[in-house]
């Protein structure tokens, strides 16, 4: 399947200090590619300064929103929505309500797990699982109570356990089938993201393969009758529309069924 992308809901610009070039560079990229509809989807400051290292900070927000406004103006032919990415936290919901949707009035949010809290510390998906299930329960809980609030168009790379749990074995087949089951029952997409596929691949107990999507995370979700999204998640304009078409031929190998997002999100 040769499918020429025209929608990219998620991307990050210098803003979140672990990616290049601007919300104009990124446009550019799109108009050039044929995309249609380009979200851009920056990792959201936190009023309480939390990871403030890879993710811009509250005060770049309403050069953010203006930005974004600047870049419609020069690029009309191309709809251009404003997006985060964001960990959720309850404590967070009226930030993410009231500031980004309400005054800065974002477009949309979506939800990825950098972080989960685990028995009063928050631990990360990149490296602290390693190979011990202990720490996957409490990943699939806090991602079913992301989807739960209600707050986000769709769970951006929810198999990113992959990146630190090698092996696939029950424990990791029960992760996903719980995030799978509750993603059905929420009516919540699913991303299959790009990025892990132009990621340099790993050896794992079961073989070489890329950090992420996981193959058996998502014959899980065809199972269970998810919904996906397919994003390139670029971290440069180049890499705007990367890895796309090979999301969606994961999805057509496993008889994934695309999500039918809000009219403003499709091209």
């Amino acid at each position: 399947m040769n499918r020429l992308p025209t929608v990219n809901l998620h991307t990050h610009t210098w803003r979140c200090k672990h990616a290049s070039g601007t919300v104009a560079d990124y446009a550019r990229e799109a108009v050039a590619r044929g995309v249609k509809v380009l979200g851009i989807t920056d990792h959201t400051p936190l009023p309480d300064g939390r990871w403030s290292g890879v993710r811009m900070d509250v005060a770049d927000l309403d050069a953010y929103a203006a930005e974004i406004a600047v870049a419609r103006e020069q690029f009309p032919q191309l709809r251009i929505l404003a997006g985060m990415e964001c960990e959720y936290a309850p404590e967070y919901r009226n930030f993410y309500q009231e500031e980004l949707l309400g005054r800065l009035g974002l477009d949309y949010l979506i939800a990825g797990c950098h972080a989960f809290p685990h028995e009063g510390r928050w631990v990360g998906p990149h490296g602290q699982l390693n190979s011990d299930p202990v720490f996957l329960p409490a990943y699939a809980k806090y991602i079913v109570e992301a989807m739960g609030s209600g707050m986000f168009l769709f769970y951006a790379h929810p198999d990113v356990f992959g990146c630190s749990y090698l092996p696939w074995d029950a424990h990791t087949a029960a992760c996903a089938r719980e995030i799978c089951i509750a993603a059905t029952q929420l009516g919540m997409p699913l991303e299959i993201n790009g990025y892990g596929l132009r990621k340099p691949p790993i050896d794992t107990p079961d073989g070489k393969r890329c950090l992420y999507p996981l193959l058996p995370f998502w014959e899980i979700a065809a199972e269970c009758g998810v919904r996906y999204v397919a994003t390139s998640d670029a971290h440069r304009p180049e890499d705007v529309v990367a890895s796309i078409p090979q999301c969606h031929e994961l999805a057509a190998r496993f008889g994934l069924r695309e999500a039918e997002l809000p009219p403003l999100f499709r091209a």
